[in-house]
């Protein structure tokens, strides 16, 4: 389990980074005690709306594969810029079984905020080690670049699938105070 921190087009966020990699750690710790599966490696990049939703579309267009129209990729992400003004963070799992998280430095102005999001994505991290998960992302990402159609089952499956994780991210949150004492009151 390697954790790697860092930026992406951001200029004068040596704070915000030197905090980042505080954090990491020990978040990383603490959820990899506390939540089930496996930890993989992770990355770690804070960046801002735009940055977001240009690494989260490549890293997805890698992890569909081959075949994605040019097209397809650029109206995947303007959707990703689009609802990236309002994430604060994002998980991504990537092809070589590592994860992308995406921190936007924007959403998360205080240590506390950046503990939630951190801990939040981390749950993400670790549900992608769980059977089928990977692969269910997979799936539904090939179908989101129009490479391969899944069937309807198969969206309503990975809809509630995606819910239930949400959920339990959501649920862990209450782990962030363990790393940054009073988050959650912020």
């Amino acid at each position: 389990m390697k954790i790697e921190v860092s930026t992406h087009k951001l200029f004068g966020y040596r704070a915000t980074l030197h905090t980042a990699k505080q954090l990491a750690t020990p978040a990383v710790k603490l959820v990899n005690r506390s939540v089930p599966g496996s930890m993989p490696d992770v990355q770690i990049t804070l960046t801002n709306p735009r940055g977001m939703a240009e690494l989260a579309t490549l890293a997805e267009v890698e992890l569909a594969g081959g075949g994605v129209d040019r097209r397809v990729r650029d109206r995947e992400e303007r959707h990703a810029a689009r609802e990236g003004r309002d994430t604060a963070g994002r998980a991504v799992p990537l092809a070589d079984g590592s994860v992308l998280v995406l921190i936007n430095v924007d959403q998360n102005e205080s240590p506390g905020e950046f503990a939630i999001t951190l801990v939040h994505e981390l749950v993400h991290a670790m549900q992608f080690s769980r059977k089928g998960v990977r692969e269910r992302i997979i799936r539904d990402r090939r179908d989101c670049f129009k490479v391969e159609r899944q069937s309807r089952r198969q969206a309503r499956e990975n809809e509630r699938c995606h819910d239930e994780e949400e959920r339990e991210a959501y649920s862990c949150e209450y782990l962030a105070d363990q790393i940054v004492p009073g988050a959650r009151a912020a």
